[in-house]
């Protein structure tokens, strides 16, 4: 059985007005089937409504009234050429959600080329309005999953891997309510785990 994730999101995330349109949509939802939303990701597999890229979105101007990007901006080549044709699909007064990894193992999908801070995610807001931002998951999150990837080093088969993961994944889950508690620490962000942004289009 798949242990439940070792982070716990912050609920302030999405504690903003930015309801679904008509069309929006959702960039590298991989396998999963997100309801109100057109996935798009690199790759055809189930749950998948258009394979294609964010540098590159097949899609009008001014279409999405809503668009998410989870976890997605540090395996594209091009952020800001990302970012921008967010900005032009997404239609006027519309919102974009930005989540990406500060500190994080390395990932491939199908490459890792960075890390945000929250400035350096500011930076790519390009003619967006920034309306909120803050930490999706905190330094607990990043204490428990870099302690997963650090006992799997040590391991040099794969099915190893997955017992151990799992193993540790049941022990070590409850740590991760910490992170409830330092929220309202200045400090938690020093080491936190993933960011996040919500842009506004102006009319």
């Amino acid at each position: 059985m798949q242990p439940p994730a070792p982070f716990v999101h912050d609920p302030r995330e999405h504690d903003i007005d930015a309801p679904l349109g008509r069309w929006n949509l959702y960039v590298g939802g991989a396998g999963r089937d997100p309801d109100g939303y057109v996935n798009l990701d690199l790759f055809a597999v189930p749950g998948v409504d258009v394979a294609g890229s964010v540098e590159c979105l097949p899609f009008s101007d001014n279409l999405f009234q809503r668009v998410e990007c989870d976890a997605v901006l540090e395996h594209v080549d091009c952020p800001e050429r990302a970012m921008r044709e967010i900005e032009r699909v997404l239609a006027p007064g519309g919102f974009a959600h930005l989540v990406v990894p500060f500190c994080h193992p390395f990932h491939e999908y199908p490459r890792d080329f960075r890390r945000y801070t929250p400035d350096g995610l500011r930076q790519l807001a390009g003619g967006l309005e920034v309306v909120a931002e803050g930490w999706r998951t905190g330094p607990t999150a990043t204490l428990l999953v870099f302690l997963l990837e650090y006992v799997k080093v040590w391991l040099p088969w794969r099915p190893l891997r997955a017992v151990a993961h799992g193993i540790l994944g049941w022990l070590l889950f409850p740590l991760r309510y910490l992170d409830v508690l330092l929220r309202r620490s200045p400090r938690a962000s020093r080491i936190g785990n993933h960011c996040y942004l919500w842009l506004r289009k102006k009319w």
